[in-house]
């Protein structure tokens, strides 16, 4: 599939636009059939499947304020983007932990099937972008992720086992988040697309923590607990910057 670049007067190359890149993909390609090769064979954009996430409501330490979904609902532009990003990041991390952690059949498996669908929804979510006239900004990282790594263990496999807690902490999050944002927002397809994400969010979290158990030689009870309190600590508290897992805007607390 070929590009057109467009041109300046000057005769200068342009930076093409992500409607410029993504416009081919979609004519080809809507959301509804990229969500085809999903891993979930019974679970569609135009249909999705119903899911009980309360095992997800159980292990996170508290639920979405509604300053955020407030504040989220104003700015589904920045949600959006923040989203986008990620989907990006949580294939680049598991495909940093594949090349760390090459000894670990089990973790080889289900992380590559984690890269896969991550990807697909970030290709998903570029469609979206595109289709909602929305262009492509960069966006500074917020507080959450750092503020859950930076307590992580500095020796293995700890450090490993921590990475794996964290990443069913962010993914169970994101679930919730998705859930609680097809509640309240207006437009119906990208609330349908949010609950058509719970499935494989779901999935996500019980594969990390599943790992995180199987892998470490010791209950992971106690630094579940530890990092419930962290997480919880970082939803709940004033935030300066509104990303897809910040915490309270400090303009509505």
């Amino acid at each position: 599939m070929s590009f057109q670049i467009k041109h300046t007067v000057e005769g200068n190359m342009s930076q093409p636009t992500l409607s410029d890149v993504c416009q081919p993909l979609l004519s080809a390609n809507p959301v509804s059939d990229l969500a085809k090769v999903d891993l979930d064979e019974d679970n569609f954009v135009h249909q999705p499947k119903a899911v009980d996430i309360s095992a997800i409501y159980a292990f996170l330490g508290c639920a979405t304020p509604k300053a955020w979904l407030m504040a989220a609902q104003h700015d589904l532009a920045t949600i959006i983007q923040d989203h986008a990003n990620c989907e990006k990041k949580a294939a680049g991390t598991a495909m940093n932990l594949i090349f760390r952690y090459q000894s670990y059949a089990s973790l080889q498996q289900k992380l590559a099937q984690l890269i896969r669908e991550e990807m697909l929804h970030y290709e998903q979510v570029m469609a979206l972008m595109a289709r909602r006239g929305q262009a492509w900004q960069h966006l500074p990282a917020g507080r959450y992720a750092s503020g859950l790594l930076k307590h992580k263990r500095t020796y293995e496999p700890e450090a490993m086992i921590d990475v794996l807690i964290i990443g069913a902490f962010i993914e169970a999050r994101s679930c919730e988040r998705f859930a609680a944002l097809s509640e309240v927002i207006e437009d119906e397809s990208l609330a349908k697309y949010y609950r058509y994400l719970l499935k494989s969010e779901s999935r996500h979290f019980e594969d990390y923590l599943a790992l995180a158990a199987t892998l470490s030689s010791q209950p992971i009870a106690e630094r579940v607990a530890f990092f419930r309190n962290v997480e919880a600590e970082l939803i709940t508290s004033p935030d300066d910057e509104l990303r897809f897992h910040s915490g309270v805007p400090s303009w509505l607390s």
